[in-house]
Parts: structure tokens; C-alpha cells; sequence
């Protein structure tokens, strides 16, 4: 009897399997001193570079970009950072980490084909910004934009839980204050009633606020117009307090008994003003409001932005912080934040083999990219800015 080298099962044609194999790549990071007025924070902290550098990655710093929040070069050198005051030879980096969405003159700088990784802050855009980046066929991604597993958007809960739980700090420095403060401790001490702070929105900002109020034990209410969020609050905070939808009589009768007022609402565009200045004039005289919301246009009527060097104003004997910039106030803890988030991210786009391997492999990060090699692939900011764009999955899949 003959005998067969193949089955009959095996000369039936088969799928065939193909295995993507991945080539991991070296990174080349550039990271730019911070121009914009008053940023003082920076992408990696010595430590992610330590990370990256034994990852056999090079990173390029501009000498001084981490002093602001309180990094020496001396650090990013031990880390084995490649130190230079030419900041011309960062920018011209293949990949570049900045906090802030670069100039114009900045973008100048960059070569042809470069990966950006900042902020973009889309309400400070304008579309020239954009028609550089697609001139020099940048391929640019966005902090804000940036989804994790869970679909949220990391970047920005993180900043907003530092601007949450500084909003209750900075409130407790103005009472104190010599000039216009009341005097009053911020808390609950025996004795003595506590202070009351009114929280106005729900979201991560409200909720930090909320936890940092409660642990120096002042008395707290939140009012928001999504029972949603109201409810998530309440489970997160692990207690009961006063929750409320905005309704204008009640939220004007706990302004007038209230020390302090957080305005921690957004808007998908401007943020909507949730407290009119009649309001604030039935407020206590020297009150605090600090208007963390100011950054989309603020939720108190009465406020006007300012900054780190002159951050408060007083109107109708009520103290108002409108600095839009809170987390670079606390640089060095923003920094840690960011580098925490970012760090990864880089490492894992290093291990996938570079960025257009990355993005297939992860959504939340093709999330964060709103120019793919000098075209719009974002179609949020293409309508804002009426701009020709493209879906970025039809151009990566």
C-alpha cells in the first residue's frame, strides 16, 4: 500500500497566519524651554529621562527649561539628558515635548516630518497656527486629546484635580489676607462654625474641591445641573452633603452665607455664567471667589482674568481669583503629573516600533492626534476653524 506524504485535509488550501512582528525604535526627544508668560512647567522630570535614557532612547533638554519648576540641568544631566542653550538644535529634534502649543516663530524652527507633543489650548488658536504645522507636514498630538483605556481623558483629569484641590488653598491664603481677607481659618475648629464653600460643577475640578474642603472640615455645597454627576460625587465623596441643580434662589441664598466660592464649571465652547453680579453683591463682604472656570470665559459675571504675578481684584467687597493657569502654580507637582502621564506613552510608542505603529495598536492615542503629516485629521477643529480636514482612520488603519 502506497503511503501519502499529505492527507487529503492537508492539500485543501489553508488560511495563512502572518505574524506582525514589531521592531522596537530609538527615540530622539527634544524639550524646549517654555516661553509663554508665566509657564513653568515641563514635560519629563529627571526621572522619566533616566527611564527613557536606560530604554536607549536620547533626550535633548534647551539648558534652564526645568528650573521653573525647581529642576537644575545638573539633574537632567546626571539623568543623562543631553544639555544645550541652542535652541535652534531642540527644535530640531524628530520628536518634541513641549507643555505649551509652540509659536509661530517656534514652529519655524521645526523641521520637515516632526512629531509634536503638547497642549494645543484650541481656544487660544488661531488658523495660521494651523497652516504652519500642515507647511511643515507636522504630525502633532494633543494632551487634552488623549483617552486612556477607560475612555477618559487623562491630561486633563489630572490637571483639573490640581486645580480642584488648589482652588480650596488658594481660597485659604485670601481669607487670611491682611489687605481684604477676613481673617478666617478655613476649616472647623471647636467652637467655632465652619466656614461654608459653594462649589459650583460637578466634574473633577468640583469633586477635588469638594474632597480637599471636607478634609479641613468646611461645610460644603455642590450645585450642577446633571444629576449624574451630582450622584457620582456623592459616592465618591463617601458622604452625604448638600447637592443641588442650579436653581437661582437657592444657589443666591447660599452665596450670601457663604466665605468662599469655586466656580468649576465648562462648556464645550464658552463657559456658561452660572452667578450674575447681583448675586455677588448680596455675597459677604470680603468673600473669596475663585473662578477656576475662567479659563473658557468664567461662571461668575463679575470676573476678569489675571495672573500669577497679580492674581486678584476686589468688586462689590468681594476678593475674585480669575488666574487661568492654576496647575503651573504648583510647576513642580504639574510636572510630575504630566511626565506620569506622558512617560508610557513614549516608551510604548518606542516598544511598537514609532508613532504610526503606535497609533494602530491604540485608539486613545490616535485619539490625541489632530495633524497626521501635515493634514487635519481633526474634525472638531476643522469646523471651529473651517478647515479642510480628514478622518484619520481613513489615512491610518
Amino acid at each position: 500500500m502506497a503511503i501519502t506524504p499529505f492527507t487529503k485535509q492537508q492539500l485543501i488550501p489553508q488560511e495563512e497566519k502572518l505574524e506582525m512582528q514589531r521592531h522596537k525604535s530609538e527615540l530622539f526627544i527634544g524639550i524646549p524651554k517654555e516661553t509663554c508668560f508665566q509657564e513653568r512647567r515641563i514635560c519629563l522630570t529627571p526621572d522619566a529621562v533616566n527611564s527613557l535614557v536606560y530604554h536607549g532612547h536620547r533626550v535633548m533638554i534647551e539648558s534652564g527649561a526645568g528650573e521653573s519648576s525647581s529642576y537644575s540641568d545638573k539633574e537632567y544631566s546626571n539623568a543623562g539628558a543631553e544639555i544645550t542653550k541652542d535652541t535652534k538644535k531642540v527644535y530640531g529634534c524628530p520628536i518634541i515635548l513641549k507643555v505649551e502649543p509652540p509659536t509661530l516663530s517656534e514652529i519655524e524652527l521645526l523641521h520637515p516630518q516632526t512629531i509634536l507633543i503638547s497642549a494645543i489650548q484650541l481656544k487660544t488658536r488661531q488658523a495660521d497656527y494651523f497652516e504652519a504645522l500642515r507647511k511643515k507636514k507636522i504630525t502633532a498630538l494633543a494632551f487634552e486629546f488623549i483617552k486612556d483605556e477607560e475612555g477618559t481623558y487623562p491630561a486633563v483629569k489630572s490637571l483639573s484635580e490640581i486645580a480642584g484641590t488648589a482652588s480650596v488653598l488658594i481660597a485659604s491664603e485670601l481669607m487670611i489676607n491682611s489687605e481684604n481677607g477676613k481673617g478666617l481659618l478655613l476649616g472647623n475648629i471647636t467652637g467655632v462654625p465652619p466656614t461654608e464653600v459653594v462649589i459650583i460643577g460637578a466634574g473633577t475640578v468640583g469633586e477635588f474641591a469638594a474632597k480637599t474642603a471636607l478634609g479641613i472640615g468646611a461645610s460644603v455645597k455642590v450645585f450642577d445641573n446633571s444629576i449624574t454627576k451630582l450622584r457620582r460625587l456623592q459616592n465618591r465623596l463617601n458622604q452625604r452633603i448638600f447637592t443641588s441643580t442650579i436653581q437661582p434662589k437657592i444657589l443666591l441664598k447660599a452665596l450670601r452665607r457663604c466665605d468662599v466660592a469655586i466656580g468649576a464649571m465648562h462648556g464645550k465652547e464658552r463657559c456658561p455664567v452660572i452667578v450674575s453680579e447681583t448675586m455677588v453683591e448680596h455675597m459677604k463682604s470680603g468673600a473669596v471667589i475663585v473662578d477656576v472656570s475662567i479659563d473658557t470665559g468664567g461662571c461668575f459675571e463679575t470676573s476678569e482674568v489675571t495672573n500669577h504675578q497679580n492674581p486678584t481684584f476686589v468688586k462689590h467687597n468681594v476678593i475674585h481669583y480669575c488666574v487661568p493657569n492654576i496647575p503651573s502654580r504648583y510647576s513642580k507637582t504639574a510636572s510630575l503629573s504630566i511626565s506620569n502621564i506622558l512617560t508610557p506613552y513614549l516608551l510604548q510608542i518606542a516598544e511598537d516600533g514609532g508613532l504610526e505603529s503606535a497609533i494602530r495598536c491604540d485608539n486613545g492615542l490616535k485619539n490625541g492626534v489632530y495633524f497626521y503629516h501635515g493634514i487635519l485629521t481633526n474634525k472638531a477643529i476643522g469646523e471651529w476653524f473651517g478647515l479642510p480636514n480628514s478622518d484619520i482612520n481613513l489615512i491610518v488603519f
